[in-house]
């Protein structure tokens, strides 16, 4: 090489944007705190829920019906979020679905009446539900394989987080300012958020501050079903993908097990209020705490495979290990909160709930990436969050209706009973986790 074109080289260098280490690492962050606003959107009325339903005579099975439109939003949106993910691609995405519920929650604060409460939980439901697919296509597209499980751990965390910044923050702006105002709060975050996703995000192959031994490294790291050799991955036709067993054993663990979240977010605050005599104060200062631990168990969780894989475990049997101990954790707590007397040990035993669900649900959410090529991750993922809405619509309203009933003791009992189901199931129907190759068009 010449002086000269040695000279130019290091000018073409230093115009072209620095490199940021370890930027995948600061993609997964950003789309974090998305998700962190998602649950503070998603948990004002949650919060709020004994408010509320003063001001709009709501007994607990019409407050159950609310719930469910926007169950029923997210249901819809889970069918066709990770579709539309997977064709207009992850940044496009993720501004299309973000917008939805921004404007959704602003909505919420003209509302008069229970009807328009739940058309507004309905459009909510609708954008935050793209969420999902497109942060589980994200870490797809960013990681690989033996980083997938820590990093959707760092994404979802950011879900324990938001219920834990939710109940003090709403709480506050609630007393302060009024209820009404407190549906501002998640609304304004997404909108400054958003600028900064439009102005960061790219695909690894796109970005121009993705360093070239990053970029080796997260091809490398790639499954091998992803890269194709000759011809040209394609996306599945959405029915194809029930052809699977992987689909169906996902379906299966979301089924059984993602009621029982929607449940501590939905239903927490109105038990702590009539059974154990919370006001809207003590709910802001105490409620937050097992929604902290949900977020410990998530790292934890997360964390616990990926440590496992790189110590070479098989994909296969590090999942399992901490699916299983995960599962089987929630039935210990909810034990105890169905015979506790005090309140630190309800509100203990609720975080050990909590902890298990998340340290359960981050690993369930790595099977579409484990399993399937990245053309088809948003799909699939957004067919187990359709079970899961299924599920958690039908578990709402059966909440309301026995709560007001018998109380929140036979909730419990039922909480406790899914988890271990979800799991016998995932072990039956799964049998070994592995990938489906490729859909591959050959080369013209």
């Amino acid at each position: 090489m010449t002086e000269t074109t040695s000279t130019q080289v290091r000018v073409d260098a230093a115009v072209g944007p620095r490199p940021i280490r370890g930027l995948r690492w600061w993609i997964v962050g950003m789309i974090c705190m998305l998700t962190v606003i998602n649950y503070v959107d998603r948990m004002t009325l949650s919060v709020l829920a004994p408010t509320i339903r003063e001001e709009f005579g709501m007994s607990n099975a019409a407050y159950s019906r609310v719930v469910t439109t926007f169950l029923l939003g997210y249901t819809i949106s889970q069918a066709l979020s990770g579709k539309v993910l997977d064709r207009i691609g992850t940044r496009v995405g993720f501004m299309l679905f973000v917008g939805i519920w921004t404007a959704a929650s602003m909505l919420h604060a003209t509302a008069r009446s229970v009807f328009q409460l739940s058309a507004f939980r309905f459009v909510l439901g609708i954008g935050e539900a793209g969420n999902w697919p497109g942060a589980a296509k994200a870490v797809a597209e960013w990681f690989p394989i033996k980083e997938r499980a820590f990093a959707m751990a760092i994404f979802n965390s950011g879900s324990a987080l938001g219920a834990v910044v939710a109940p003090p923050l709403i709480a506050w702006v609630a007393l302060t300012f009024g209820w009404r105002s407190a549906f501002f709060v998640g609304a304004i975050m997404s909108a400054v958020l958003m600028t900064a996703w439009f102005l960061f995000f790219r695909t690894p192959a796109e970005h121009p501050r993705l360093s070239a031994e990053e970029r080796e490294y997260i091809a490398a790291g790639q499954a091998e079903a992803d890269v194709v050799a000759s011809g040209t991955a394609s996306r599945r036709p959405w029915l194809s993908l029930f052809r699977h067993r992987q689909v169906w054993a996902l379906i299966a663990a979301r089924f059984f097990t993602d009621p029982i979240w929607w449940f501590l977010i939905s239903w927490l605050p109105n038990y702590l209020k009539s059974e154990r005599g919370f006001s809207l104060a003590t709910i802001g200062m105490l409620a937050w705490i097992p929604f902290l631990w949900a977020d410990v168990g998530n790292l934890a969780g997360g964390g616990a495979s990926s440590l496992l894989i790189k110590r070479g475990w098989s994909v296969d049997r590090a999942r399992k290990t901490v699916l299983v101990g995960s599962a089987l954790l929630i039935p210990l707590g909810v034990a105890v909160v169905i015979n506790a007397k005090s309140d630190a040990l309800v509100i203990a035993a609720v975080s050990v709930i909590a902890f298990a669900f998340q340290s359960w649900i981050v690993n369930v959410h790595t099977i579409p990436s484990d399993t399937f090529p990245k053309q088809d991750v948003g799909s699939v993922f957004g067919i187990g969050g359709t079970a899961a809405g299924i599920a958690s619509m039908g578990f709402t309203l059966l909440v309301g209706q026995i709560v007001d009933r018998f109380g929140y003791r036979p909730v419990y009992v039922m909480v406790g009973l899914m988890a271990p189901l979800a799991a016998a199931l995932f072990l039956v129907i799964m049998r070994r986790i592995e990938r489906v190759p490729a859909l591959v068009e050959p080369a013209a």
